[in-house]
């Protein structure tokens, strides 16, 4: 599989992509060098809003890859780029994390508990009954509900956790409204990402691991995309999916980039 000279942009899963749990995926660092060596602009995205950006980082710096914190796109740095683009001035009822907390207010959101007209819900480990509570009540009352992505169960070293898909039904089936959802397989991530990378979004490839997220994405967008075998997907999984990307490789190392 090639990268041609019509690649505006690469956007690239992180876990079962580069890495896989502590450890980098053989040649993954050195597929990073001969993007950058070939100019191609990419990004690293995640729907994982637990973290931070500085989080995956220094995963990433601490693994051998030359990455720059401005490469790197979580679902929740993206939902705060949306709110920034589409929703300027909303009062954000925040439930996240205090780190991710920390960051999006310093994208310049107004994350207030003082008559909120929007409810930002990410992963949030610290969740407690009284923040679901009182989110149920501002929807209910007209505000409107963003999440950062729809993942159910989010993986772990050993197993899966409760991720936030769970909580946004649970939201829409008591208050009879629509969430507002910016990660994959949803195409407002795409559309952030390239937004951040200055490139064309419908010129930009999504490598990825997992047929249901980064895939479908792809597709949903009319983009390329090229699923590597080194996370989620097996080649058994393609047999009976309906999800099909356009290209499958064993991993990033034997991604091929044409000179521009």
């Amino acid at each position: 599989m090639k990268l041609g000279t019509d690649v505006a942009g690469v956007l690239l899963d992180m876990d079962g992509t580069v890495y896989l749990g502590d450890e980098p995926i053989d040649g993954a660092s050195d597929f990073i060098l001969r993007l950058k060596e070939a100019g191609i602009p990419y990004a690293f995205i995640t729907n994982n809003s637990s973290h931070t950006r500085d989080f995956y980082y220094q995963r990433l710096i601490d693994m051998g890859f030359l990455v720059s914190e401005s490469e790197i796109i979580t679902s929740a740095t993206a939902t705060a780029r949306f709110l920034q683009r589409f929703r300027p001035g909303a009062r954000v009822f925040l439930m996240a994390s205090p780190d991710v907390r920390e960051e999006i207010v310093s994208y310049g959101i107004n994350v207030t508990d003082d008559k909120p007209d929007t409810v930002l819900l990410t992963f949030d480990r610290t969740i407690c009954y009284d923040r679901i509570n009182e989110a149920y009540h501002l929807i209910s009352a007209g505000a409107e509900l963003v999440a950062t992505h729809p993942d159910d169960l989010c993986p772990t070293e050993d197993s899966y956790d409760v991720d936030i898909g769970p909580f946004i039904r649970l939201f829409e089936s008591l208050t009879g409204k629509k969430a507002t959802v910016i990660g994959k397989p949803n195409c407002l991530m795409l559309e952030m990402a390239a937004s951040v990378m200055n490139v064309e979004a419908s010129k930009t490839v999504m490598i990825g691991d997992r047929l249901y997220t980064d895939i479908k994405m792809a597709n949903d967008a009319g983009i390329r995309s090229v699923l590597v075998l080194t996370g989620e997907t097996s080649e058994d999984d393609l047999v009976t999916s309906a999800v099909r990307p356009d290209h499958v490789v064993p991993s990033v190392a034997e991604i091929d980039i044409l000179p521009r």
